[in-house]
């Protein structure tokens, strides 16, 4: 199974690292309840970005009860070298890896690297990176990952200028390759992102940096509503 039996046509995707980690658990099982299938599990490793985020410990920990709900686990590498973490990320229960062109030298060669361990894959790119760049690295991809802010901290705001660089994006790759946006995301940006051509969209701040997560999570569904109808 892969990520087109995985989600739907559209996914709304809740960025894990923005969680309140106290309560990670039930968060999870909130989020599902309100519809969320995929969850976005990023990792920094302090050098890539200057974050040190989550990594292998706490992926073990929650995939079972992410499995148990029937959702999986999209694993976003913000790190240098990202293919020597791909087997511990699939040993921690991770379903699909995504690494920066940036920080990889044969991406051609992570890609197989990861289709060998049964992980989908993705290639992300920064917003210094051309389109073209990113798609080239992409062959034989389930998905490429457009980043909307610079890779890091959560709450940063949208980056207009990404939506035309999500519309080239989609018009340059095969229809089976999912685009994906990441950075900005909440009840202001949602639609416009989806229109210009991303269906798999991660929420971090939009949808844990409230009193309710699953409720937030339920308005940024209803704000893409119009974009799906």
């Amino acid at each position: 199974m892969g990520w087109a039996e995985w989600t739907n046509e559209v996914e709304i995707e809740p960025s894990l690292y923005a969680s309140d980690f106290s309560r990670l658990g039930e968060q999870i099982e909130a989020l599902r309840g309100a519809g969320a299938t995929v969850f976005h599990f990023d990792v920094g490793d302090g050098h890539f970005i200057p974050e040190i985020t989550i990594g292998p410990v706490v992926l073990a920990s929650i995939s079972p009860l992410v499995r148990g709900l029937r959702a999986r686990l999209d694993c976003h590498l913000m790190v240098e070298e990202p293919e020597r973490y791909f087997g511990a990320m699939a040993e921690s229960g991770g379903d699909s890896v995504t690494f920066h062109v940036e920080a990889c030298d044969e991406p051609a060669r992570a890609i197989a690297l990861a289709r060998s361990l049964d992980l989908g894959v993705g290639v992300a790119f920064n917003p210094e990176t051309s389109v073209e760049a990113a798609v080239a690295a992409a062959d034989g991809a389930d998905l490429v990952l457009c980043m909307s802010i610079h890779p890091g901290y959560s709450g940063q705001a949208f980056m207009p200028e990404s939506l035309e660089r999500i519309s080239k994006l989609r018009s340059l790759l095969p229809d089976a390759v999912r685009v994906q946006v990441d950075g900005g995301i909440n009840r202001e940006t949602i639609r416009s992102a989806h229109e210009a051509g991303a269906d798999l969209l991660v929420a971090g701040s939009a949808i844990f940096w409230s009193d309710d997560p699953a409720a937030s999570y339920r308005a940024l569904a209803a704000a893409l509503e119009p974009a799906r109808a």
